[in-house]
């Protein structure tokens, strides 16, 4: 069965089928439509609560800034007798846009409070300055050996009407903290890895983990594309899923795919993915030689759950699975059984698509090398 037709126990039906379902009291799993995805829907969470106007919510996510989103979660909220004007907060697990875009557009309309995690600030600066992800992104896919990827970056245009749609949220969560959702306690906690500036959201109370985009039931998360300039990001995920490990095990509401009984069992499953995944990395490279590119690595490697061939991916594709290769080869070396050669720091690369480059130059930089330690 795909991820698409995957049947959520809260509604009985494929996990991305419209409506406001309950998944314990008080508590609603709101699919909503992504454009041109083949995660088919996002799912956002509303919990009830009550301030001095009566009943409120607070949602955790805010789905992509589409007309279509929008009325799926009007109407969604209408069969709990609710509206968008009853939405007090979003806690956003993170700041990809079809979680946090529509937050910030609801604020406009409803004065709700929307949170972020602090460690989301550079990628969201970069996401208003016009073409400056798109820069630094071809700058990574230098790095990673992907030049006519890096080209095609710096040559797709530049959408300023989206780039004005991002706005700073109103409240930046710093470190592990409780935060009071009504009678709830949440406990916000900081999970880098899929961006750097993740956040789950346990309710231990209830057995409930929001968990955003860091435990999915089905598939993994992306790791190692975003603009954010760092380097480390699978060494940062699966520290991550230690750390949701060491809490108590709680029911999975995951962003994409359905509700699960174990965010244990889940995490155990991508820990020992990720452990196979760095073996098979680890495979292609010879000692001494000139050393292998992460795209050289990816080109090596199946991908998704169908074992396609990297070749056969589409561009898009293509290029998340080279940065999730050179995030796994940054892994080999930090444990010594890699060693990489770079002749210009990818700080300097990134510098240069970001602020120096004309959209139509061709990537400059060297890109990273990798062979057995």
């Amino acid at each position: 069965m795909s991820t698409a037709d995957a049947i959520s126990p809260d509604s009985d039906r494929p996990w991305a089928t419209p409506g406001a379902w309950p998944v314990a009291p008080g508590v609603h799993r709101i699919p909503l439509p992504l454009p041109n995805d083949g995660l088919r829907a996002v799912n956002v969470y509303a919990v009830e609560t009550a301030d001095d106007r009566g009943r409120s919510l607070t949602l955790v996510d805010g789905g992509w800034a589409i007309e279509e989103s929008r009325e799926a979660l009007e109407k969604a909220l209408a069969t709990i007798d609710a509206g968008v004007g009853d939405i007090r907060r979003f806690l956003v697990t993170h700041v990809h846009r079809d979680h946090y875009s529509q937050a910030v557009a609801l604020r406009h309309v409803n004065g709700a409070e929307v949170a972020l995690g602090r460690g989301e600030e550079t990628s969201l600066r970069l996401a208003t300055e016009g073409d400056a992800v798109r820069r630094v992104m071809a700058a990574h896919l230098a790095d990673a050996g992907s030049v006519r990827a890096a080209e095609a970056w710096l040559a797709a245009p530049t959408d300023d009407e989206e780039a004005q749609s991002w706005g700073l949220p109103d409240t930046w969560i710093e470190g592990d903290v409780p935060i009071a959702v009504g009678e709830r306690r949440f406990d916000a906690v900081h999970t880098p890895g899929h961006t750097a500036g993740h956040y789950v959201f346990a309710d231990a109370d209830a057995g409930l983990l929001f968990a955003g985009d860091h435990v999915l039931p089905t598939i993994t998360p992306s790791i190692g594309f975003e603009p954010d300039t760092r380097l480390g990001a699978l060494a940062d995920f699966m520290g991550s899923l230690a750390k949701v490990r060491a809490l108590p095990d709680l029911r999975l509401l995951p962003a994409h795919g359905p509700v699960t009984g174990s965010a244990h069992a889940r995490v155990d499953e991508l820990l020992d993915h990720h452990e196979a995944r760095l073996g098979q990395s680890l495979e292609p490279l010879e000692a001494g030689g000139p050393g292998l590119t992460a795209e050289d690595v990816a080109g090596h490697l199946t991908w998704t759950r169908h074992e396609r061939a990297w070749s056969s991916l589409d561009s898009f594709n293509a290029a998340l699975a080279v940065m999730e290769t050179r995030a796994h080869l940054e892994v080999l070396v930090a444990r010594g059984q890699a060693v990489v050669e770079r002749d210009r720091g990818i700080a300097d690369t990134v510098g240069a698509a970001a602020g120096a480059l004309p959209g139509s130059d061709p990537v400059s930089g060297v890109p990273a090398r990798y062979r057995r330690a």
